[in-house]
């Protein structure tokens, strides 16, 4: 008797839905991508995730045409630069969305692992693990996808980043991964948005305040994040973010 296949776990059917879905639907414009997966996702089980940085509006833009209510997790690491933060408010009003959902790192954590907010001197893997990875773990993890503006050009580790994505039995969706700077620049003047204004100052990829800086001419946007370290990821986009959406704690 021939054997039965074995089910897939739940894992590697998201696997297979993400490829399913960037086959369908990875070509078409950021516009299109949002609008699908906000049908297929429906309401209260898709979100978007910003930090309100270099070229946020584009994203957060797209989403207030189609829907001003979805979700916008805003992760706060307590790091911030206070243009961001304000930039945040500034933002959200122009454009009228209705639930911007702000993350913190927990205090306990924080108290045990950071207790003087230097941790990032000496282990920036650590303090982006409490600061940014749980943190953002527990925003997404009511939903079933959600949005980010990563793009292709970014970052040699972002070269081949696909539309849609699985983490974990979750979906990630990249409505942006083939847009340029050029089109991101094209956007934000037709339709005259707000600019994060470290933009003006180099800052073309913009996190926490200790760990960033301008970019130097002909350097890729991310490369004014943790510089002088082996590192160009905080680790949300990773596959720790996996972990920490698994862990028995969340």
């Amino acid at each position: 008797m021939e054997a039965k296949p074995k089910p897939l776990d739940a894992e590697a059917q998201m696997l297979d839905e993400a490829a399913g879905l960037d086959a369908l639907y990875g070509h078409l414009p950021p516009a299109e991508i949002i609008a699908r997966s906000v049908e297929l996702f429906g309401a209260g089980d898709i979100a978007a995730v910003s930090s309100f940085g270099a070229d946020s509006a584009v994203l957060l833009h797209m989403v207030a045409r189609i829907d001003r209510s979805l979700p916008i997790v805003f992760l706060d690491t307590g790091k911030h630069f206070g243009e961001t933060l304000d930039y945040r408010d500034a933002l959200a009003a122009d454009l009228g969305l209705t639930d911007i959902r702000i993350i913190t790192p927990e205090e306990a954590a924080l108290n045990r692992e950071d207790p003087d907010g230097k941790l990032h001197l000496t282990n920036t893997d650590a303090c982006c693990a409490i600061r940014k990875v749980e943190p953002m773990a527990r925003g997404v993890e009511p939903f079933r996808a959600w949005f980010t503006g990563r793009k292709r050009f970014q970052a040699a580790s972002r070269s081949s980043l696909p539309a849609f994505e699985a983490v974990g039995t979750r979906i990630r969706i990249n409505p942006l991964a083939r847009w340029t700077t050029s089109d991101l620049a094209s956007y934000m003047r037709k339709h005259q948005l707000r600019e994060n204004p470290l933009v003006a100052y180099g800052y073309l990829s913009i996190g926490c305040f200790p760990c960033t800086q301008p970019v130097q001419p002909g350097e890729d946007a991310r490369s004014g994040r943790w510089a002088g370290h082996a590192k160009t990821e905080c680790g949300i986009h990773l596959s720790g973010l996996e972990q920490s959406l698994t862990d028995a704690s969340l």
